[in-house]
């Protein structure tokens, strides 16, 4: 107690003084019209900034969250993409009771995760998921992104997996020109994180700048039609039979957060029913 009557004998005239400062300031507010006015709008744009702020900084860190609901989301609208893609096959080919058969190429499900660890400057890349066995994920599933292709699952432990990703020489995705379905397979040189490159397309086959890639649906790790890249330059030296092509990859590997996995549902039977015939 002794500390704080020395404490505020020693300050006293400071705190006079800025008492008396507070006293004039609104005096001078509360008298003068123009002076209030310019002071509350001033205090008004002030507390208006603050809560802007506030705001931009709760966004930021809901960030997390509403990424993570949005894939969850983007996993359920592909589901019934699927389901509905089916459909309308089966109403083409004219079959009156959709309900009663399905594709089975067209059964899958979408298993949201979130990348946890990803690398893109290295010649094998690889990303790890916060997804894991617990969850459903195994080995082979492939995994895609908002732009489009990722990866494929190569290990999982209760609540973990690392992914393969593509900018990786170690796997191949069997691909296809959409425009005219000549199909092969896009694997990644270890050079730049943008670009990976499409072979065993006929030199005779018409291409053209800006022709969109993507999946084939001839493998069960991806079903057709899920975006891969565009053409983005394209070559045939004298005497090659195929083409040179590089393709400017849709997925952009050092942006991406929230991915899917793909669940093909009757993988199992199509590999065990494929494995049976005779090499």
């Amino acid at each position: 107690m002794h500390k704080l009557f020395l404490f505020l004998a020693r300050y006293s005239i400071v705190g006079l003084f800025l008492l008396l400062e507070i006293a004039s300031f609104a005096l001078f507010v509360g008298n003068g019209r123009y002076a209030g006015s310019v002071f509350f709008s001033s205090s008004n744009a002030l507390i208006a900034g603050l809560y802007s702020v506030s705001g931009r900084v709760t966004d930021f860190f809901k960030l997390r969250s509403n990424n993570e609901g949005l894939s969850g989301e983007n996993a359920r609208l592909k589901e019934r993409i699927a389901v509905l893609e089916n459909e309308l096959a089966l109403v083409r080919a004219g079959l009156p009771d959709t309900t009663r058969f399905v594709q089975p190429e067209q059964e899958v499900a979408y298993i949201p995760a979130r990348i946890i660890h990803n690398t893109t400057n290295r010649v094998r890349n690889y990303i790890t998921l916060n997804r894991g066995a617990s969850d459903g994920l195994r080995p082979d599933m492939g995994v895609v992104g908002p732009e489009g292709v990722v990866g494929i699952v190569q290990t999982t432990s209760d609540r973990f997996a690392t992914v393969i990703s593509l900018l990786n020489p170690l796997i191949q995705v069997n691909c296809k020109i959409k425009r005219n379905n000549y199909f092969g397979p896009l694997g990644w040189d270890g050079l730049d994180y943008r670009y990976a490159q499409l072979t065993d397309i006929p030199r005779h086959v018409d291409l053209y700048i800006g022709d969109t890639i993507v999946t084939s649906g001839l493998t069960t790790t991806f079903p057709e039609g899920i975006p891969v890249g565009v053409i983005e330059n394209f070559t045939c030296d004298e005497g090659d039979a195929f083409y040179h092509i590089q393709v400017r990859l849709a997925t952009d590997f050092r942006r991406i957060s929230n991915v899917q996995v793909i669940d093909y549902k009757n993988r199992d039977e199509q590999e065990a029913l494929e494995s049976s015939l005779p090499m």
